[in-house]
């Protein structure tokens, strides 16, 4: 008896049908990340900051768009099933100087593409490090008003590709939302970065 028919008994025993879990497990979309590919350094930075802690400078890391989306298009081939791919921001590709507030789904009509071409569905990240709009490791939360501005900004354009990204590809796209702002020493205020936060989500 092989080991997959003797953990089929195993779970059978507790009223597990292995066989129809892996048959729905086959309908469910997994999330890859494309930084997995270089190290989160992505397109738009030369460094890695603000709460990140990867160097992106891994051996072998991809280092254009070309090479991440061959990585990735060999890793989906090893894969069973149709995934999904889960891009941050930074991963935009264009020759337009666009900082962050003014990304649109122009930017990312690539990712689109290359989606299209493999049968799978994105999902997406506003990039709130790696930036010099991140002061003192703070973003939507910051003290400072036109910092919180540009940040809250960003997020907005991240919702609009994320819907771009539906649209086009018919499969739902997720927009999910990673700061890395906080301490972790007792900070003289608690309140007031988390009403800020609050805020700047609302917006």
């Amino acid at each position: 008896m092989s080991r997959f028919e003797e953990a089929k008994e195993a779970y059978a025993a507790i009223g597990v049908d292995v066989e129809e879990a892996l048959k729905k497990l086959q309908q469910v979309r997994i999330s890859m990340h494309c930084w997995q590919g270089d190290d989160v350094l992505g397109f738009d930075s030369d460094a890695l900051t603000g709460g990140i802690a990867t160097t992106g400078n891994y051996p072998g890391r991809a280092r254009n768009p070309e090479e991440l989306m061959a990585d990735i298009r060999k890793a989906y081939s090893l894969i069973p099933g149709k995934h999904k791919l889960n891009l941050h921001a930074s991963y935009r590709i264009t020759d337009e100087k666009v900082d962050r507030d003014k990304i649109e789904p122009k930017h990312f009509k690539a990712w689109v593409d290359f989606a299209k071409e493999e049968g799978i569905g994105l999902d997406f990240n506003p990039t709130f490090f790696s930036h010099k709009n991140v002061k003192d490791n703070m973003t939507l939360s910051s003290p400072d008003k036109a910092i919180r501005d540009f940040w809250i900004e960003h997020g907005k354009a991240c919702r609009k590709i994320a819907n771009y990204f539906g649209e086009e590809l018919g499969i739902t796209a997720l927009d999910n939302i990673w700061i890395p702002d906080g301490t972790k020493d007792v900070p003289a205020d608690r309140i007031g970065p988390r009403a800020r936060l609050k805020e700047a989500l609302d917006e």
